[in-house]
């Protein structure tokens, strides 16, 4: 753990408000509980990608800074929501009461989210009313800025010109002044309606659908057939979890909307879609955990017939709340230097990036380490220039105390 997170806010240090969409979900309360974890020196920040040397100097908001609220349609109180995570091993046995304090602050700035059954408000009624949730939030926290991250259950696509949830929470972001990062397969920004309002808005935003086990596998394997020139005949995949993710992704169009950016990601780097499908099975009792089956069939060297299997099993949450801090700090960062419209160099979390982007993981990471070098200050004449590390280099220890690291 860096040694700045560990010390208590320094007086006048930016605030950033971190708006969380499905503010009590599984993986927000994650986030908040982490987040407190760390900057109290509970843990270290396994997983963060903005705590290694590659950001280090770059200016990005510290832990310390960040300030939680979000939106939500369910009233489970984070400490409550916290609790259950706990018991079901997804946060640290005894973690929901050190950090008690801090949940209990998050749950105090969570608003009623919507469109709930019933409600007649038009979209631009919703659009006003959540920016000014999001508003109210920066203005009774002194925030510099705030941050809208997209954490809700996945949707299904939208039909017609209706603006869904996501895209509704999108709109009020930007209209809020905040940037805005999608972490789902959801619509948000992506709808046609709000095409006109992303460029006008000179913010910058970035998404979508974060990525964090069997695809983030296969923006590495894809690349690594591509560049050995073997031929991927098939690749076929099988997902199965529980919790609030499975649930919504029993619905076969909330699943197809997941599993595009899933074959997105072959297509993209192998040059074509090979056949196969994915798969996705609710599995309730699984919970927060989720396991991932690959399939791949492939030609060798004189047609010789191969085949690689992989298997995927990971907490979700803990996979995704990482990520979700370093792209809170990463957007607060781009917004501060002045920079607006598709972050393509976030590619390195999303299955679907926007913008102009390569789809193999190494190339992403260094499109990732040249942002940050475009946010650390120049050096002073004749102090030497400052070269970037290599990946997996670490400032410090970054494996947690007795965390294991998936």
């Amino acid at each position: 753990m860096s040694a700045s997170l560990s010390e208590p806010r320094v007086l006048g240090e930016p605030r950033v408000g971190v708006w969380l969409i499905g503010a009590r979900g599984s993986v927000a309360t994650t986030v908040v509980a982490g987040c407190a974890a760390v900057t109290a020196g509970l843990h270290g920040p396994t997983g963060m990608v903005t705590e290694t040397d590659v950001f280090s100097g770059c200016g990005l908001p510290p832990l310390t800074s960040l300030v939680f609220g979000g939106h939500d349609t369910v009233d489970c109180p984070l400490p409550k929501r916290a609790e259950a995570l706990a018991a079901g091993g997804v946060l640290p046995h005894g973690l929901p009461s050190a950090v008690s304090a801090e949940l209990a602050a998050a749950d105090r700035e969570i608003r009623p989210g919507g469109p709930a059954p019933g409600d007649t408000r038009e979209p631009a009624e919703l659009i006003a009313a959540f920016a000014a949730d999001i508003t109210d939030f920066v203005r009774r926290h002194g925030l510099d800025r705030a941050v809208v991250v997209n954490v809700a259950s996945t949707e299904p696509a939208p039909t017609g010109d209706v603006l869904p949830a996501s895209s509704l929470y999108a709109a009020a972001a930007l209209s809020a002044g905040c940037p805005y990062v999608n972490f789902t397969p959801s619509t948000g920004l992506h709808h046609a309606a709000l095409t006109s309002l992303a460029e006008s808005s000179r913010l910058p935003y970035a998404g979508r659908d974060g990525k964090t086990g069997q695809t983030l596998l296969r923006s590495v394997l894809g690349p690594m057939f591509a560049q050995r020139a073997l031929a991927v005949r098939a690749w076929s995949g099988t997902n199965l979890l529980g919790g609030g993710d499975g649930a919504s992704l029993a619905d076969p169009a909330a699943a197809a909307a997941k599993n595009a950016g899933k074959e997105r990601v072959l297509a993209d780097t192998l040059g074509a879609a090979p056949e196969g499908e994915v798969h996705i099975d609710d599995v309730p009792a699984l919970g927060d955990w989720k396991t991932a089956w690959d399939h791949i069939a492939f030609d060798g060297f004189l047609g010789t017939r191969m085949v690689l299997q992989t298997t995927w099993q990971g907490c979700d949450s803990a996979l995704a709340a990482p990520l979700i801090l370093d792209l809170a700090r990463l957007a607060s960062r781009a917004h501060d230097a002045g920079l607006s419209g598709p972050l393509s160099e976030l590619a390195f979390y999303f299955k679907d990036p926007v913008g102009q982007a390569p789809a193999g993981l190494g190339e992403q990471y260094v499109a990732l380490a040249s942002l940050a070098a475009r946010f650390r200050p120049a050096p002073a004449p004749g102090s030497g220039s400052t070269s970037v590390p290599a990946p997996g280099s670490a400032r410090g220890s970054v494996s947690g105390s007795g965390e294991a690291a998936l």
